[in-house]
C-alpha cells in the first residue's frame, strides 16, 4: 500500500465520522480517472456510500470513455463536498469536502448489480416502484462500479 501524504493544513482536517456523514448525505461528487492521452478525466457522478462495507458505488453504461479508462487503470480519486454555510455577518462560504483515493472494481454479477442499482435508485428516485420499473427497463445495460477506499481525508475550507 502506498503511503499517502498528510494534510498540510491539518487544523482544518475533518474527523473520519464527519467525512462519512458527508458521503452519506450528499447526492454527487466528482470522479477523477486517468483518461486518454495522459490527461485526467473528471466527471460528476451520482453515488451511494455503503456504510456497512465502507465502499462507494456508481453506475453507468457498460462502455465508453470512463469504462475504457478504468480498464486501463483502476486507481481513482473521488471528491464530494457539501452545500456549505455562512457564519453570521460573513460573506464567505465555509465548505466541507472529502477526498478519497482508491481502486475501482467492476461488478459483473447480475444479482449484485441489481442489488446495488436498487440501493442507488432508492437514494434518488421518488418511489420504490419507480426504482423497480427502472431496473426492469435498464438493469441489463448497467455497469456497476465499486470504489474501495485506500485513503480518505476531509477538510473545512473558508472561501475568503
Amino acid at each position: 500500500m502506498a503511503e499517502f501524504r498528510g494534510m498540510r493544513r491539518f487544523k482544518q482536517q475533518l474527523e473520519t465520522s464527519e467525512c462519512i456523514e458527508i458521503l452519506k448525505k450528499e447526492p454527487r461528487g466528482v470522479l477523477a480517472i486517468h483518461g486518454e492521452l495522459g490527461y485526467p478525466y473528471a466527471l460528476p457522478m451520482d453515488y451511494i456510500y455503503d456504510e456497512e462495507n465502507g465502499k462507494i458505488y456508481f453506475h453507468g453504461a457498460k462502455e465508453g470513455h470512463k469504462i475504457d479508462a478504468l480498464r486501463r487503470d483502476n486507481k481513482v480519486s473521488f471528491c464530494v463536498y457539501d452545500q456549505g454555510f455562512k457564519k453570521e455577518g460573513e460573506w464567505a462560504l465555509n465548505i466541507k469536502s472529502v477526498i478519497i483515493f482508491g481502486t475501482i472494481r467492476f461488478i459483473d454479477d447480475q444479482n449484485e448489480t441489481i442489488e446495488r442499482v436498487r440501493a442507488l435508485g432508492l437514494k434518488y428516485y421518488p418511489t420504490a416502484e419507480s426504482v423497480e420499473e427502472e431496473i426492469r427497463k435498464s438493469a441489463a445495460h448497467v455497469q456497476m462500479l465499486e470504489l474501495s477506499i485506500d485513503h480518505m481525508t476531509g477538510k473545512l475550507v473558508n472561501e475568503s
